[in-house]
């Protein structure tokens, strides 16, 4: 046949779009083209896709060779396109089943010496080849564990692009090679860290528990050594575990990252960040393919920023957007890209850059500029999207403190997850969940908001000035969450 089409897919953030990519062999001057809006690395595919055709006993046509990627105003980008586009300039002139070529979505990148290599993203990718009708994706045997987990679709691992040309009904001998493999970066699971380890800090467990019963954003301030990064990695194994499309989405973003992923954790991410962490480091970019940054693999889960006193103010203040949107979207010249950001904020810092300021026996050595400095990073718009601010202080007699009965992690679980049962019941005639999620209307003015009474001591705090209307809706949040925990009637949380 003189042209043949397969299908490809077009990665847009965390959005995939199908790509028709159509080759037409015509009777010109030898040449290989590549159009449809394609970046560099898509337009080096021809060397790529000449070399690993020759070098697998399938020698591309000695003719004009066109490749069309449809539709063309959209922006492509990367090598995952490769082997669609071999296989499609194959079908023109081998012996191939169109029908199979034509209803098959080709992923993955060509190595020259004809075996496909693994890239980032093949979950997404799938998942929109599935949603878009296709029923049968070739990938990477790397990739066939993370392709896997994807119903209703045929996933083929192929290991060179011989096999994949004999999957089609090509007369070609498949050489025996070994599979080209991907490191093992799956991240260790929070869960296995025990509440029960923390000494001495009573208070920061309970609020800890109330943080994640209600999806509540958590500030902690104390001196190194009073337990606050501890608590933080310890947040995720009190959460309930993820439902399926909230695994799919973070196992999309791991791949999306260039992380392995094998199988579908259902444990919440957990991201931390160093604290030199840059802006698009944090919010996510890059100049032509777009990458999730921090913000969005922490999605359905933790972002813990430990030292939040020493990152940049612009990076800290680039937190705002998603923590009230629930996403965030990355503008390039062409296309935007957007990403889920639906992610627990939990902040840790020193009370001063020594961190010594108000401990008792120790001296700071800081001056009042450099405390102001230290702290005013942590801009009062920020602030005013924490819902819990939590003071720590060093544990001060270990021994007497773990006489104490510790609430370990499975007991801590359980208690959010029956709290969070009764939080839905209390919601069920809401489109929300979790009562982070609740606006302020419902909170002032709905069937659950408290008495004349309790709202009093808030009155008079946001007409002084002490307290901003979003503070109000915040004090009004941990008062049902304290409520879902206790089962209590009308109260309001400290």
């Amino acid at each position: 046949m003189s042209v043949a089409r397969t299908w490809a897919v077009a990665l847009t953030g965390l959005d995939g779009h199908l790509i028709d990519v159509e080759a037409d062999l015509s009777n010109q001057l030898p040449e290989f083209k590549i159009i449809g809006l394609a970046d560099k690395a898509l337009g080096e595919a021809v060397q790529r896709v000449h070399n690993a055709s020759a070098n697998s006993g399938l020698p591309l046509p000695r003719r004009r060779l066109t490749v069309n990627l449809s539709p063309a105003s959209l922006p492509k980008q990367g090598s995952g396109f490769d082997l669609a586009i071999a296989i499609a300039a194959l079908a023109t002139e081998t012996a191939m089943d169109a029908a199979s070529v034509a209803s098959t979505a080709h992923l993955g990148e060509l190595g020259l010496d004809g075996r496909l290599r693994p890239v980032p993203g093949i979950l997404p990718a799938v998942l929109a080849a599935a949603r878009g009708g296709v029923r049968r994706v070739v990938v990477p045997a790397a990739n066939l564990a993370e392709a896997a987990l994807v119903d209703d679709v045929e996933v083929v691992g192929a290991i060179n692009l011989a096999a994949v040309a004999a999957l089609h009904g090509a007369a070609v001998d498949v050489p025996d090679q070994m599979p080209v493999l991907v490191p093992d970066t799956d991240p260790v699971a929070e869960s296995r860290l025990d509440l029960a380890d923390i000494v001495g800090q009573p208070e920061a467990v309970d609020a800890l528990v109330v943080a994640a019963v209600g999806g509540h954003h958590l500030l902690m301030s104390g001196p190194p050594g009073a337990g606050k990064t501890m608590l933080a990695r310890r947040l995720p194994g009190i959460l309930p575990d993820l439902d399926d499309d909230a695994a799919l989405a973070a196992a999309s973003l791991r791949s999306l990252s260039g992380r392995a992923v094998t199988s579908l954790s259902r444990v919440p991410p957990f991201e931390a960040p160093h604290h030199s962490t840059s802006v698009a480091a944090l919010v996510g970019g890059g100049s032509r393919v777009v990458r999730p940054g921090a913000i969005a693999r922490a999605s359905e889960g933790v972002l813990f920023l430990d030292e939040a006193g020493e990152f940049q103010a612009s990076a800290l203040d680039a937190l705002r957007q998603p923590l009230e949107s629930g996403a965030i979207e990355i503008h390039r010249a062409g296309f935007s890209a957007s990403f889920p950001a639906r992610f627990q904020l939990v902040l840790a810092t020193n009370p001063c850059p020594c961190g010594n300021y108000g401990v008792r026996g120790a001296a700071c050595i800081c001056t009042p500029m450099a405390m102001r400095r230290y702290l005013g990073r942590l801009s009062g718009p920020l602030l005013d999207r924490i819902d819990i601010e939590l003071h720590l202080a060093r544990v001060s007699v270990a021994a007497r403190a773990r006489e104490l009965p510790a609430l370990t992690t499975s007991a801590a679980r359980a208690r959010v997850h029956e709290a969070r049962l009764r939080s839905a019941h209390r919601l069920r005639e809401t489109p929300w969940t979790l009562n982070v999620q609740v606006p302020g209307t419902w909170l002032r003015d709905g069937p659950s908001a408290p008495s004349p009474a309790v709202r009093r001591p808030l009155d008079a705090a946001l007409h002084r000035g002490a307290l901003t209307l979003r503070g109000y809706d915040r004090v009004l949040r941990l008062n049902i969450s304290s409520q879902v925990i206790t089962n209590d009637g009308d109260r309001l949380a400290s």
